[in-house]
């Protein structure tokens, strides 16, 4: 693509040599000759004066010096969101042959939109409706009465159990289970009775769901992912949880049932909360933490159990210095002694 046109559809200024072909996106390490990069963050800035790439989206002008002869400069507000949209103009997603697989099992009362796409051996439940331009990649299960918006992307091996309600722009990456039963158990008799989950799982517009996360239906009601939220893979959602929009949770998390996670709140990796627990708006749960109490909007936890972020690393700090505080305690004992006698 000519540089014009990038910078054209980027809404970019350029600084340098207009007559250049970029073929690709690299990082700014390791960008070479017909390549764009970006510097999205000023601790990258020591690379600039040796990088290699034809051309480079950048908020500032820089002073002459700090960047080599053949580097073009890309001017513009939000260099991370311009690289972001080259990306996708000099990296596009293989064309797919939009059709309705032969090799695929779909009920006569499920109802498809216009210009979906099906790929073998995928199953389509009664009654369920898929939107327009909907695309199901192979040997995707789409239960009963189960309804996905418009412009879905569906990865091959995702399940998708009975009556779940999915909305627009959704994508369910491959393996991903949606409305399994949660783990609901009453211990009786000295057995335990399985609790019945005859819930369902809601799923808001532009939602992300990773590979071989799952999401449990409710035991009653509905578990409900909010608006624009996006799950890592390998994230265990529970039964009857409620998650508002544009939350975070990162691979790995484990969500007990029946929590609130509230707008704009972030789990980082590895993070576990137990049940009947609510997160507050914008809140963070830094990795590997341990959430048993309520966590307040705005806040920054750490640690498990979770506490305040800077008392944890306080403590933690103070616990490197406790060998040190042992050998004084044992010096001033042994003076102690010695005042005794």
């Amino acid at each position: 693509m000519l540089i014009t046109d990038l910078a054209k559809h980027c809404n970019a200024e350029i600084l340098g040599n207009s007559d250049i072909e970029l073929s690709s996106a690299a990082d700014i390490m390791s960008a070479q000759s017909q390549q764009v990069t970006v510097l999205s963050d000023g601790k990258y800035k020591k690379y600039l004066k040796d990088c290699q790439a034809s051309a480079c989206f950048i908020a500032e002008t820089p002073e002459r010096d700090d960047y080599p002869q053949q580097l073009t400069l890309l001017i513009c507000q939000d260099p991370e969101i311009s690289f972001l949209q080259a990306v996708k103009l000099l990296h596009p997603e293989a064309a797919l042959i939009r059709s309705i697989s032969s090799q695929a099992a779909i009920e006569p009362s499920a109802h498809l939109g216009d210009n979906v796409h099906v790929g073998a051996f995928v199953s389509i439940g009664q009654h369920s409706q898929i939107g327009d331009a909907t695309t199901i990649h192979p040997g995707a299960r789409i239960g009963n009465n189960v309804h996905i918006g418009k412009h879905c992307l569906i990865h091959a091996n995702a399940v998708i159990y009975d009556n779940t309600i999915i909305g627009d722009h959704v994508i369910i990456h491959a393996g991903a289970i949606i409305a399994a039963d949660g783990f609901g158990y009453k211990f009786r008799n000295n057995q335990h009775v399985k609790v019945p989950h005859v819930g369902n799982v809601i799923i808001d517009d532009h939602v992300e769901v990773g590979a071989n996360t799952c999401i449990d239906r409710g035991a009653l009601g509905a578990t409900r992912i909010g608006a624009g939220s996006k799950i890592d893979n390998l994230v265990q959602l529970g039964h009857n949880n409620v998650v508002g929009r544009n939350v975070i949770i990162c691979g790995q998390s484990g969500i007990s049932g029946s929590c609130t996670i509230e707008d704009g709140a972030i789990l980082a990796g590895s993070s576990g909360v137990a049940d009947h627990v609510k997160i507050g708006s914008r809140a963070v749960v830094m990795a590997r933490s341990g959430i048993s109490q309520d966590v307040a909007p705005g806040a920054q936890v750490w640690g498990s159990p979770a506490k305040d972020r800077k008392l944890a690393w306080k403590e933690l700090a103070a616990l490197s210095k406790l060998p040190e505080l042992l050998q004084k305690f044992k010096v001033l004992e042994n003076r102690v002694d010695q005042l005794e006698q």
